[in-house]
């Protein structure tokens, strides 16, 4: 079998790439199904309040704990007392949505990408569109959809926010597939 070049495959990468990121808006920005994903603190001004001045963006956890002193009973304490979790600080300032919206689109030719080298080397030219879709489909979702699991193991996000986001996984990697079976060279 002669590998498919991504040269041949630079119409599909985009067009998918493309095409995500309309869904990925349309399912954020115009269904309902993502305006709860978000919740308010209580007292959302003392809590800001108390984290001013501002540490520096990055990822913080609450309460804060080394290996060495995870099972002391100080830090135990602070366990039990919480609240536990992990804070996510940006710069001050209104979000940045262009770059947030042009680091979303390089993600998704990424994917594009590499699904592409994955299948042109798996699958011949005139491979026939069902079975491009399975195999582009599956790399699609891979990246898309199952990555976002560990954010419901390890980060605590709720988990019905982790299925929405694996049910988007799914339907990008859907788009992606079907993109790539229609444009598939023959």
């Amino acid at each position: 079998m002669v590998p498919v070049s991504l040269a041949a495959l630079w119409l599909p990468i985009v067009l998918s790439a493309v095409i995500v990121f309309v869904a990925s808006s349309i399912l954020h920005m115009v269904l309902p199904y993502h305006r709860g994903d978000y919740k308010q603190l209580p007292d959302e001004g003392k809590v800001a309040a108390a984290l001013r001045p501002s540490p520096a963006p990055g990822l913080y956890v609450i309460p804060y704990a080394t290996h060495q002193n995870m099972k002391s009973p100080e830090v135990q304490e602070k366990y039990n007392q919480g609240p536990v979790g992990f804070v996510t600080l940006f710069p001050s300032g209104a979000p940045a949505m262009g770059k947030f919206l042009g680091l979303w689109f390089v993600y998704c030719a990424l994917v594009s990408f590499f699904v592409a080298y994955l299948t042109g080397h798996t699958l011949a030219a005139g491979t026939p569109y069902l079975a491009v879709f399975r195999v582009v489909g599956t790399a699609a979702f891979l990246s898309y959809g199952l990555g976002n699991l560990p954010n419901g193991i390890w980060r605590g996000y709720p988990w019905a926010n982790v299925i929405k986001d694996v049910i988007d996984g799914l339907i990008y990697g859907l788009l992606t597939a079907g993109t790539f079976g229609w444009l598939w060279p023959h």
